[in-house]
């Protein structure tokens, strides 16, 4: 069984959602014996924000000598996730959406015949649905449904459509919130997603 990590955060050490992504990794790392693990750090090696190029050389076009790594890089990417059957994400929220770091990395998982197609009525069937997917969230404020800054939440919504879209039915969050508002509330809600990537259960 293999699980691909990745972290979004450019906080380093620093950062919640590193913390808790780290956490529910171990957990079933120590739960799933021969659970072979694959990092990814897209804050620190970013991937390039996708161009009429990288269009271009998806439709068949000869790309740029220039373009090549980052091509190579974004197939791997997609190669990793594939053949994942676990994937844990660290999201943090920055702006009230996701990094743009990792929406680099969903602009080269989310491909037409590889996560993804159209059947002959244009409805999408999504390809990726053998895979569980975590996500370690952390957010600065409150953005639950019953709160007034709940329309300003384009993380956990935007991920769970983005995962849905391909077929990732196994999805789950693990959130950290409030961690800007007090130290106190801050120190509460990491203990609360520790505990919750503990508890979690077995791959």
């Amino acid at each position: 069984m293999k699980l691909l990590h990745i972290d979004s955060s450019v906080l380093g050490p620093h950062s919640v959602s590193r913390q808790v992504s780290a956490a529910i990794t171990d957990r079933l790392a120590k739960a799933t014996p021969g659970l072979a693990v694959t990092y990814r750090d897209v804050a620190t090696a970013p991937l390039g924000h996708l161009s009429g190029s990288h269009l271009a050389a998806a439709q068949g076009a000869a790309p740029d000598a220039a373009l090549q790594p980052d091509l190579a890089a974004g197939q791997a990417v997609l190669e990793e996730f594939l053949a994942a059957d676990i994937v844990v994400i660290g999201a943090p929220m920055y702006n009230f959406s996701i990094p743009s770091q990792l929406k680099a990395w969903i602009d080269r998982i989310l491909v037409a015949g590889k996560t993804f197609k159209y059947n002959d009525k244009g409805v999408v069937e999504g390809l990726a649905g053998n895979k569980r997917v975590i996500v370690a969230i952390s957010r600065g404020g409150f953005y639950g449904a019953d709160t007034p800054m709940a329309a300003g939440e384009h993380l956990e919504t935007y991920l769970r459509w983005v995962f849905g879209f391909i077929g990732v039915t196994n999805l789950e969050f693990i959130a950290a919130d409030g961690i800007m508002v007090g130290p106190e509330l801050r120190e509460k809600a990491v203990a609360g997603a520790l505990q919750a990537a503990t508890d979690l259960r077995a791959a």
